[in-house]
Formats: C-alpha cells, sequence, structure tokens
C-alpha cells in the first residue's frame, strides 16, 4: 500500500493545487464536485451526484459493513490580503485530496471482496448545514462505521501526530438585528444610537458567566450600521454572534443569557431587536470501538510514537450531526499535526503539504482493519 501511495502522491500534490486555487463557498462547490467525479469516472466504482446539492459520493465494493469516510468541501468567504474572496484556510481542500488519494489507493492495490466503501464528499460544513442535509438524502441510513478528519493547528498537535478523535464542542451562530429609529447627529436624544446598543451588547456578553471548569466563548463576530451620512445617528445595526461550549449543556445556557441580555438592551433602549440562529452545531459523540480502530492506523502506518491522546477543542464541526442524528453509526475523526500556523480560519493559514500522503495511510488503513474486524 505504501509504495502505491508513493506512486500517487505527485497526483495528490496537483489534485491539491487545484482545490486550492478553486475555492467554493457552502453550497456552490459546483465545479469542485465536478472536478472529483471527474477524476474517477473511468474507474470501476458508483458515483453519485444530486440535482439539488453540490457534492457526491463514490462508492466500491458490495456488502457489511459499510465503511465510509467524510470529506468537506466548502471554502470561507473572507479578506485575504484586503479581498474578499472564497478561501480554502480551513484546510478542506487537504481534506478533500487526503480522501481522493484514499480511494485511488484501494483502486489501485485492491480491497476485500466484503465491505463497501463509501466516499462521502460534502457540500456547507461552514455553514454547519451539510451533513444535516445529507442524513435527509439518507446517505449513511445504512453506514456502520464513518470516518472524518481535521488538520490541527499547530498549538493543539505538533507535525506528524496523530490523535484518534477529536472532542469538539458545540457551536451556534446567532444573527441579530436592532430596529429603531434615524436621529439628527444634533438632536441624539430622539433616538437610541444603534450603535452604542451593540457597544452594550459586546460587553454585556463579556460579562456572561456559566461554569468556568468547562470551556466556552461568546462574542461578536460582524456589527454593521449608519450609512455614507456622518450627521446620521443610526437606529438600526444587524450582527453577528459566535457562541462555542464544550458541551451542549454550556451551549443551551449561553443561548438563553444571549437572549435576556437581547431582551433587557431592548426594553431598555425602546428599540426591538431580533435573533435568529443561522447555524447550530453540536457537540461530538465519539465511538470508542471507531476511535480504537484509528488508534491502531496511526500505531500501524505511523509508528507509537506518533500516537497522541484525543483532542478537545471548543472548535465545531458539523460531522457530529451524523452520529446525534443516526446513533447506530459508529463514527470518530483523525486530528492531524501539520505544523498548521497561524491558525485555522486566518486567511494565511499554512500548513505542511507532506502530511497528506502519510494521513492517506493512515485513513486506508482504518477502513481496511474496518473490514476485516467487521465483516
Amino acid at each position: 500500500m505504501k509504495s502505491t501511495i508513493e506512486k500517487i502522491t505527485p497526483q495528490l500534490k496537483s489534485i491539491f493545487d487545484h482545490l486550492h486555487k478553486h475555492p467554493e463557498v457552502s453550497w456552490d462547490e459546483n465545479n469542485t464536485t465536478v472536478f472529483i467525479k471527474q477524476l474517477f469516472e473511468k474507474h470501476d466504482c458508483s458515483i453519485t451526484t444530486f440535482h439539488d446539492s453540490p457534492g457526491l459520493i463514490i462508492e466500491i465494493g458490495r456488502g457489511k459493513p459499510v465503511v465510509a469516510m467524510r470529506a468537506d468541501m466548502d471554502a470561507l468567504w473572507q479578506e485575504v490580503n484586503g479581498t474578499f474572496q472564497a478561501n480554502h484556510s480551513c484546510g478542506h481542500d487537504a481534506h478533500m485530496t487526503i480522501a481522493i488519494g484514499s480511494l485511488m489507493t484501494l483502486l489501485e492495490t485492491g480491497y476485500p471482496e466484503k465491505g463497501t466503501f463509501r466516499f462521502i464528499f460534502q457540500p456547507a460544513e461552514e455553514k454547519g448545514t451539510g451533513a444535516l442535509s445529507y442524513v435527509e438524502k439518507g446517505i449513511v441510513d445504512d453506514v456502520d462505521f464513518l470516518y472524518g478528519m481535521h488538520l490541527r493547528p499547530a498549538e493543539e498537535l505538533t507535525s506528524e501526530q496523530f490523535a484518534p478523535a477529536i472532542r469538539h464542542g458545540a457551536a451556534k451562530f446567532v444573527e441579530g438585528t436592532i430596529r429603531g429609529d434615524d436621529a439628527h447627529g444634533a438632536r441624539p436624544h430622539l433616538n437610541a444610537n444603534a450603535i452604542q446598543i451593540g457597544a452594550e451588547l459586546v460587553q454585556h456578553l463579556n460579562n456572561i458567566n456559566v461554569n468556568p471548569m468547562i470551556p466556552h466563548s461568546a462574542k461578536m463576530t460582524s456589527f454593521h450600521a449608519g450609512g455614507e451620512s456622518k450627521n446620521i445617528i443610526p437606529g438600526n445595526a444587524s450582527f453577528s454572534i459566535d457562541l462555542r461550549a464544550q458541551t451542549n449543556d454550556v451551549m443551551e445556557e449561553l443561548m438563553k443569557k444571549t437572549e435576556a441580555i437581547a431582551n433587557m438592551l431592548a426594553d431598555y433602549h425602546e428599540v426591538s431587536i431580533d435573533l435568529k440562529i443561522g447555524a447550530n452545531i453540536a457537540a461530538s459523540v465519539i465511538n470508542e470501538e471507531a476511535a480504537s480502530i484509528m488508534e491502531k492506523a496511526i500505531i500501524e502506518s505511523r509508528g507509537a510514537e506518533k500516537l497522541e491522546p484525543i483532542i478537545t477543542t471548543t472548535g465545531g464541526d458539523d460531522f457530529h450531526f451524523y452520529t446525534i442524528k443516526k446513533p447506530h453509526l459508529k463514527a470518530t475523526m483523525l486530528a492531524i499535526g501539520c505544523d498548521l500556523k497561524p491558525g485555522l480560519h486566518h486567511p494565511n493559514m499554512t500548513f505542511k503539504h507532506e502530511i497528506i500522503p502519510q494521513v492517506v495511510d493512515i485513513l486506508t488503513n482504518a477502513l481496511l482493519k474496518t473490514t476485516e474486524e467487521y465483516s
């Protein structure tokens, strides 16, 4: 298997370069879908696309167990060197390349007669809605084991260190509006300044107290008010709040306090403040059997010295909706140390690309071990 991975490594580099240079945001991964599909159209595999959604499913083998690997496809929309653009600053270009490499390796080296390997190229992870959409399509109804992956920042894992699971936290993206009246800049007593209300909202978010033993955070991530006229006090604004918590219970508490703050400020300033959930990502559910198989795969592929304990992070991932919505699924995510700096979602994020074939080795090994142990 290692010789096959070495053989396809130059092709994987070319694939990664293409994906990195052609990012597409959530629910717009159409060209990415076509690109991946074309890579495998001439191979002996089943390819499924969808008329109402980007993304695709590629399957080889037959029978039980059904072992799946999920790779997220979407890029972020962010400012990069002064220009807003789609940008793969979360490593999804690497995740897709790794899944492609694993499928290529199985096609090249062969795979067991019993067992189905399903590769899920999923859109809209960054929106927190892609996994739910694929659950509704029935894509994991018959899946027994599901494996995912994520590059980890250097502050969590050093380069070429791997953990068999990621203990993600919960996340909520809250969209809000402040509705009031505009006023003349010389008459501030005639309205409530939406910018001032926003500042108070930030201060109260910073003052939220929940159990300090459980990691959590609440912060405003966007605020828009006012226009070109400098002598108008704006009465209206829109904003976004990012909530994070290591457990679903603490997330519920954070949301209740955020709603209470909005209601209090609305009453005090005599304006309306409306909140809407833009995305809701649940905390992880890690299966011990799946994590154990991943641990064995890490040791066999990279050596025991490369194995690290399960990573705990306040970051979220919609991967965990698969197991929450389908409790029969045995799932885990591989944590990948790759000298990722300055951090995930930084517009100029970089990582060591030579990690990609190493991860292909680990995950392909995990797929094969699963069919060996459960067929």
